[in-house]
């Protein structure tokens, strides 16, 4: 089955043409069309091979960088063996909508560390509440800040400063790291890791070789962590 897929897989790619070098064992073009012709049941997993193979393809070189998070932006076990990685931006709708399911997966997943890399896309306000989260997460209270900051809804200066001072950070402190440019790296650093994978907007979400765009619902992120957990056991 492993070999029919992988013949499959370079068949849909266009590799018959151009890789002479495969040993395709005596399977032509023709042999291929029709195996595919009499099962095409198996083209479904094909495809989903396919596909996994292309993600890991772009995740595996970023693995290590991309799970490392800025020092306290991490949610659930921050010593967790299956990791989960958001880009996220405080303006976003689909962000907001998104972080109860977050949560309650944490609670499901007591192995689960949720990285949080801030990708402030949609406004200059969503910038400044990137940063007050990287201020938070210095003094401990990221995940607390970044609850609240949701909770607020819409993204302004004030918003920023009520879910700061409600989760008790010390504005005077985070300010000044934030004017002495503290966090302009792990921004553009979030910024450059987005566009190497791809994403174009938030939320954006990488767990295993897996990634996937938008508010994709508690259902898909659990089953995406199943199958991450799973795929660690197994290596």
């Amino acid at each position: 089955m492993i070999r029919w897929i992988a013949i499959i897989a370079l068949a849909l790619l266009g590799g018959f043409a151009g890789a002479a070098a495969w040993d395709y064992s005596g399977f032509g073009h023709e042999a291929t069309r029709a195996y595919l012709l009499e099962n095409p049941e198996f083209l479904p997993e094909a495809l989903e091979e396919l596909q996994r193979r292309k993600m890991a393809e772009a995740i595996d070189p970023l693995r290590i960088e991309l799970e490392a998070p800025y020092p306290g932006a991490v949610l659930g076990n921050p010593n967790g063996t299956v990791t989960l990685v958001e880009f996220s931006d405080y303006a976003c709708g689909y962000c907001r909508q998104s972080a109860p399911d977050v949560e309650a997966l944490i609670a499901a997943n007591p192995d689960l560390r949720v990285v949080v890399r801030e990708l402030p896309v949609l406004s200059p306000q969503s910038v400044e509440a990137a940063r007050m989260a990287l201020a938070a997460a210095q003094q401990g209270k990221f995940a607390t800040f970044h609850k609240a900051m949701y909770e607020q809804g819409a993204v302004s200066a004030e918003s920023i400063e009520a879910a700061a001072q409600a989760v008790g950070v010390n504005l005077a402190t985070a300010r000044a790291a934030i004017e002495q440019g503290q966090f302009e790296g792990q921004l553009q650093n979030n910024y450059a890791l987005a566009q190497q994978l791809g994403f174009t907007g938030t939320p954006s979400w990488v767990i295993g070789d897996q990634m996937f765009n938008g508010a994709i619902g508690r259902q898909r992120i659990g089953e995406a962590i199943e199958k991450a957990r799973a795929s660690a056991q197994d290596s």
